[in-house]
């Protein structure tokens, strides 16, 4: 009797993702036999039974597609809005696993989907993981696919809006995605040319962007272009989010703080443009690219990535390796835990060769 795997995709939509797909697919189809579902909208379509037969026919054509075939959503299997209260659905996940009487289930995501995944590992399902992000924040993995593709987006971006800088002498302010990981807007900074790079990783401080700007304006170059993180954060509030102890007052107040940080930051690039505008007395424009980093058609190297990961992911069934994620490292590929992925996030380290790179080029991170 030949197996049942079953496929969804769970977080936030991500180039590459139908190619992942389709390398599981095709591979498990033809190469071992087997026989392949996707659950719609990741684990809620799990949760409501929602099934898509992924045959020969259902992976043609999809390798260049952008987003999911399947569908996504953020819906985790232990706190899933039902009827407008948040359930526990594991039990029903479960029950819907040995209904289609799964041998295995591969999960695309991030780090949340990792820790989901695991979390039904625990439950005795026979889980597998491919790392998805265009954050590139996933543990133990060299590259996430879906980063490959954004980080071009994202240094075309730069590329375009130094033509206009320089025309109009203006400061250009780009955000970009990258709520704890500044990997997109260092990546796409560094190969666009921007002058000023600021990441989570690295609390600045406005004054010494400006004072850089200036620099730069003294020495006849009468624009800047800043590439900024979505999460990146200026030094007072990086403070406020330090403190805390152990007793209940200060986490609370800790708490309160985070919440209002991340409650302000659709705006914290529009007041970042505003006070560099006031500091330097150079009209200051802001571009948040958003979720056009997300779409589109995925890059060569994100498709060669999602079927490499894809195909190893479909052996590791085969020989029924499970509770790992399929990892690249190098030129190879390799199954790490999944306990040892979850809970994790791969920040920029401070002394990372790109960010050594950069400052040699004489780039500011507002430090």
């Amino acid at each position: 009797m030949s197996k049942m795997i079953g496929i969804l995709t769970s977080g936030g939509d991500s180039p590459g993702l139908n190619a992942a797909i389709r390398g599981v697919g095709k591979a498990l189809l033809g190469r071992y036999g087997m026989k392949v579902i996707g659950f719609r909208d990741g684990f809620r379509g799990m949760m409501e039974n929602r099934t898509q037969l992924l045959d020969s026919a259902a992976l043609s054509g999809i390798l260049t597609l952008g987003g999911t075939i399947l569908g996504t959503s953020r819906d985790k299997p232990y706190a899933m809005p039902v009827a407008g209260k948040l359930m526990d659905m594991t039990d029903v996940i479960v029950e819907n696993y040995r209904k289609h009487h799964l041998d295995a289930l591969v999960c695309l995501g991030g780090g949340g989907t990792q820790k989901n995944a695991y979390h039904l590992m625990k439950q005795g399902l026979n889980v597998i993981t491919l790392p998805k992000t265009i954050d590139n924040d996933v543990v133990l993995t060299d590259v996430s696919f879906g980063y490959d593709t954004a980080l071009g987006i994202a240094t075309e971006a730069v590329d375009r809006l130094h033509s206009t800088a320089h025309s109009h002498h203006r400061i250009l302010v780009l955000e970009l995605m990258g709520n704890k990981a500044g990997w997109l807007a260092l990546g796409a900074g560094i190969a666009g040319g921007a002058d000023v790079i600021l990441i989570p990783e690295i609390p600045y401080d406005v004054k010494q962007v400006a004072a850089a700007i200036m620099r730069r304006s003294h020495s006849g170059q009468g624009f800047s272009i800043v590439a900024v993180a979505e999460g990146a954060v200026s030094r007072e509030d990086a403070a406020k989010l330090a403190e805390g102890g152990k007793d209940k007052k200060k986490k609370e107040q800790k708490q309160q703080a985070q919440e209002r940080i991340a409650d302000s930051k659709p705006g914290n690039s529009l007041q970042l443009a505003r006070q560099l505008e006031e500091l330097t007395g150079l009209e200051s424009r802001l571009t948040i690219l958003g979720y056009l980093q997300r779409g589109g058609t995925p890059s060569a190297g994100d498709r060669l990535l999602a079927t490499r990961l894809g195909t190893v992911c479909a052996d590791l069934i085969h020989k029924g390796e499970f509770g790992v994620m399929v990892a690249a490292r190098g030129d190879g590929v390799k199954p790490v835990p999944l306990k040892d992925v979850v809970g994790k996030r791969k920040t920029v380290p401070l002394d990372h060769d790109w960010v050594k790179s950069a400052r040699s080029v004489h780039t500011c991170f507002g430090d």
